[in-house]
């Protein structure tokens, strides 16, 4: 039998306790530097990239991030990223589907177009034959919710710029233009709080 004061410490510890994640962008790419829109095409890390894939790998260890383990999109470029991540620092790595860059169609493979931006404010347009914001939105939400119900806290999502801004919204109200122009860096690694 749990005595109370145990038990009601830890009905505190789950109820009242702050869960964490983190999220970070792959490295950099052959892409990136020319400005295209990249989605799910399978693009590779540069070499600048796999360098920016170690920093993070040595701020995450030098900082003593508390990571437990790794989710990371399939696409390549995420991946790599990961696993470095997961070498440098003895944390496993799992592909997580859901993390899988936004698919953006027509525009893929492309520059930046003017009309890319205010494209990605529709919710329901999905580029012909690329993913709207909508159903990208509810894979993203969907495992953000499982996250938040598993008792592992401080898990690492390796992932992209469009996952990132959805990640994002989850946390914050945006309004279309806040979500159309938030941008996380190469690499860039960001906390979030349940």
């Amino acid at each position: 039998r749990l005595s109370p004061i145990p038990f009601f410490s830890f009905f505190l510890y789950n109820v009242f306790m702050a869960k964490n994640i983190f999220i970070a962008r792959h490295g950099l790419t052959q892409w990136n530097l020319e400005g295209k829109v990249q989605g799910q095409s399978d693009i590779p890390l540069l070499d600048g990239g796999i360098k920016q894939a170690y920093a993070l790998a040595e701020k995450i260890r030098d900082e003593k991030i508390p990571i437990s383990k790794i989710l990371t999109s399939p696409l390549q470029r995420a991946k790599k990223t990961a696993q470095i991540v997961s070498e440098l620092n003895n944390i496993e790595v799992f592909d997580e589907p859901a993390l899988t860059e936004w698919c953006f169609g027509k525009f893929e493979g492309i520059p930046h177009p003017k009309e890319f931006h205010e494209a990605k404010k529709q919710f329901a347009n999905s580029y012909e034959s690329g993913e709207s914001l909508l159903k990208l939105s509810q894979r993203v939400y969907n495992l953000l919710d499982k996250i938040k119900n598993e008792e592992i806290d401080n898990i690492l999502l390796v992932t992209h710029g469009g996952v990132a801004k959805v990640i994002h919204s989850y946390f914050f109200d945006m309004t279309n233009e806040e979500f159309s122009s938030f941008f996380l860096e190469n690499c860039e690694i960001r906390e979030y709080e349940f």
